[in-house]
């Protein structure tokens, strides 16, 4: 029989759920647990992922379930249906229904059509990402048109945003497996390999340890494209290599890390002063991060730096102060300095973004660069966050800077055009805020220069 263990004692799920109720103060919370998605045909599915929400509150990770929560009740319900005996003769005998919900503290489980006969018309429901959700909903609650409660969402992201002492174990796990997967590619990245050998390398690495990618990787040395998920390229010796990639807990737990080196162990002068700035940029965010500190200004600072690093490596001139301000630095810097990390990689996303990186005292900017900040809002303690500056040379982007002339009081595109193969350079680690500042997630692997060179010599 399939038994299923888990991640937290029944006690916790409870709590959880009572904290939510007593939030929302009135009224039904509807889960919707994930179903099994085809790939090609109807037996042919994606690995399985539990909703996060769902995992949050009721644990159970197994397709096709649903939870209605109601705080005029005070009870939660499981939805979902025993496998026949044609699912057991394919997939073998799991676990009845009953005896999970009892692992999650809940002790009422209905067939899944009877959920008709508990939900109300006025139930709230969060935001849909998948297409069978939004069926769903429309069939449940018979509507035309959907409107996610945003109560229920800004309840969630308030609790969830708050990681707990097991919580926050579980991270420590996802981001030492993380590590341990960074020090495996740098161990083995050699000249001649392709960037598809490495994430074989990786993917055994998490399947070997029980565990997943947490989102899918980006391992190239076109590090310039911020978001390169093509492995097509050939290992040379000098080219930068950036991995940023992150390991999913068999908890449901993410971690998140990037590196950048140079194939064949040796920085060029610009690569290491450039890397070097980038070092710089995330110990002085690091150092930064503290209960109270808006995120957004720490992500300033960073900019700060880094255009500081650029200035001396002639790329940038006048004074970085006001390039930062006039928005200068972000044809380097287009990213923003990190996100909150948990049962998602960006935690929360499909709940909205701006729910949970901002709040009433701040908004997101409609700046280049600062518009991708998603993590603007005040830290507070028990935040699980990245920290990830980094440098890129993005050939169109300069390009397109430089015909228009845009910002050309404060950077130097004669120099810079010389230089549109460099590639770009990410640093990234986990953290989670208390009462010292920000105290790193997981095993270190190292990230200083000298540091990254040492390991590659191994």
């Amino acid at each position: 029989m399939n038994i299923q263990e888990l991640p937290f004692q029944a006690e916790e799920y409870k709590a959880r759920r009572k904290k939510l109720m007593e939030s929302m103060g009135s009224g039904q919370m509807l889960l919707l647990g994930n179903s099994l998605s085809s790939i090609n045909f109807i037996d042919n599915y994606y690995p399985f992922r539990q909703d996060s929400s769902f995992l949050y509150y009721i644990g159970i990770s197994q397709p096709g379930l649903n939870a209605l929560i109601d705080a005029d009740e005070g009870t939660c319900i499981l939805f979902g249906d025993e496998m026949s005996i044609d699912h057991v003769i394919w997939m073998g005998e799991q676990e009845k229904l009953h005896d999970l919900a009892s692992k999650s503290g809940i002790t009422t489980v209905r067939q899944s059509h009877e959920i008709y006969d508990y939900i109300k018309k006025n139930c709230h429901y969060l935001p849909p990402y998948r297409p069978e959700h939004t069926i769903r909903l429309e069939e449940y609650l018979d509507l035309k048109e959907l409107n996610p409660s945003l109560k229920f969402i800004m309840s969630v992201v308030d609790q969830r945003n708050i990681k707990s002492e097991s919580e926050i174990e579980f991270l420590r796990k996802a981001s030492s497996l993380t590590s341990a997967m960074h020090r495996e590619i740098i161990l083995n990245a050699k000249e001649g390999m392709y960037e598809y050998e490495l994430v074989a390398l990786a993917s055994q690495f998490a399947i070997s340890n029980n565990a997943s990618w947490s989102f899918t990787p980006i391992l190239t040395v076109n590090g310039q494209t911020l978001h390169n998920h093509s492995y097509h390229n050939k290992l040379e010796n000098g080219k930068l290599l950036l991995f940023d990639g992150g390991i999913e807990h068999v908890s449901g737990y993410a971690g998140d890390m990037t590196r950048s080196f140079p194939v064949g162990g040796k920085f060029s002068p610009l690569q290491k002063d450039i890397y070097d700035t980038v070092v710089l940029a995330h110990d002085k965010s690091r150092d930064l991060c503290k209960a109270g500190k808006y995120y957004k200004d720490i992500h300033l600072e960073a900019a700060l730096q880094l255009a500081t690093g650029l200035k001396e490596a002639g790329f940038m001139k006048e004074d970085p102060e006001d390039a930062v301000m006039e928005g200068a630095h972000a044809l380097f810097y287009p990213h923003g300095l990190g996100h909150m990390i948990g049962l998602d990689v960006h935690d929360m996303e499909n709940l909205g973004e701006d729910f949970v990186g901002y709040d009433d005292t701040i908004r997101r900017s409609e700046k280049f660069g600062l518009k991708s900040l998603r993590l603007g809002r005040p830290l507070e303690k028990g935040f699980a966050i990245t920290i990830e500056p980094g440098i890129y040379f993005i050939p169109q982007l300069i390009r397109q800077w430089a015909a228009e002339k845009k910002h050309d009081e404060f950077i130097n595109y004669d120099k810079l055009l010389k230089h549109l193969d460099f590639g770009g350079i990410r640093i990234e680690n986990d953290y989670v805020i208390n009462d010292e500042g920000a105290s790193l997630l997981g095993d270190a692997l190292p990230y200083q220069s000298d540091e990254i060179i040492e390991l590659l010599k191994q």
